[in-house]
């Protein structure tokens, strides 16, 4: 009898194990030529890490854990890619960290939708956003509205998971709020264009000062950055390309960081191992140094392109890595 009491609660318990056991799912990546020996699962939202796998013997990351349904980011140690995770998917993914989004594959349960992700992400990189940022007020409308609709209908596939689409239109839509309000925001800064520039005058990284008069007769194209701005350090290769290109022309290439005063020695430091090139200054009191506050500077980089009288030719200027802003210093130039 009591040797089936002991059975009986045995299974009683096992059952209660069972039923506590929490769902998972399941991933596995093969990465060529990867960045590091870790990825980590990144909450969307607020960048915080969830997970973090280690690389196997095998060369294989892998592993099983529990998630809340939703977006997330994938962190290969260099760049992002995007994923929608839910308990239950063994999702499988083969890449190539050196191609990186291109090269992205998904395969198992939950494989749609990531490919999905995986596709859109290489069609958003070629979409023309300078063309649509630099439009007047009808041509937004027209262009955004072109856009909305060929995003929602991306997720006219009874494939796609329901919960993804109701989350990718969610998306959708504050991407395009956040365009719109970016756009009216350059509508306001673009007023300054044609009248003269707010000055400054900041400490130089070769030493003394340095102000906006000293380079009148030449036209000024200005970076404000700081060294912990990732997309600031993007731009910086295409930056050093546009001062070799207009090297000997009319125009003085300067980067104004507005780094606070406590990390000036990074700031000093990071130029002399990048080897910055241009007129290096640094802002003196970071967000709030006057000559940002007057250009109403709240994200960075930011580019601004003043003339040899001190006019403002544009006061939201294209980056560097854009084709457009060669086309108009060059006409500008030559």
């Amino acid at each position: 009898m009591k040797k089936l009491l002991f059975i009986a609660l045995a299974l009683v318990s096992a059952v209660n194990v069972i039923g506590q056991t929490k769902a998972t799912l399941s991933f596995k990546a093969e990465i060529a030529n990867r960045n590091t020996d870790a990825i980590s699962f990144l909450d969307r939202n607020n960048g915080k890490e969830v997970k973090k796998i280690l690389v196997g013997k095998d060369g294989i990351f892998k592993d099983s854990f529990s998630v809340e349904e939703g977006f997330y980011m994938l962190f290969d140690g260099k760049e992002y890619t995007q994923l929608f995770l839910k308990n239950g998917y063994d999702l499988k993914l083969k890449m190539d960290a050196q191609k990186f989004d291109e090269s992205i594959v998904y395969s198992g349960k939950g494989a749609v939708e990531n490919n999905f992700l995986a596709q859109n992400a290489i069609e958003d990189s070629k979409y023309d956003y300078d063309s649509l940022l630099a439009s007047n007020e009808e041509g937004f409308a027209k262009l955004i509205g072109e856009k909305k609709t060929a995003d929602l209908l991306k997720l006219n596939n009874n494939k796609l998971d329901p919960k993804f689409v109701e989350l990718q239109k969610t998306s959708v839509e504050r991407s395009l709020e956040g365009l719109t309000k970016y756009h009216q925001k350059g509508l306001e800064t673009n007023k300054m264009n044609g009248t003269q520039s707010p000055s400054f005058e900041y400490d130089n990284y070769k030493g003394g000062k340095t102000k906006l008069e000293d380079f009148r007769g030449k036209y000024v194209y200005i970076d404000v950055w700081a060294t912990w701005c990732g997309p600031c350090r993007t731009e910086i290769p295409f930056l050093k390309k546009m001062e070799e290109k207009y090297h000997g022309k009319n125009i003085v290439f300067l980067s104004m960081s507005i780094d606070k005063l406590k990390d000036i020695e990074k700031w000093k430091t990071m130029i002399k191992e990048k080897e910055l090139g241009g007129v290096q200054v640094f802002a003196d009191n970071d967000w709030n140094s006057q000559f940002v506050k007057d250009f109403n500077i709240t994200g960075i980089p930011r580019f601004i392109l003043i003339d040899p009288n001190g006019k403002i030719v544009k006061a939201d200027a294209p980056r560097p890595s854009s084709p457009r802003i060669q086309v108009e210093l060059d006409a500008l130039l030559n």
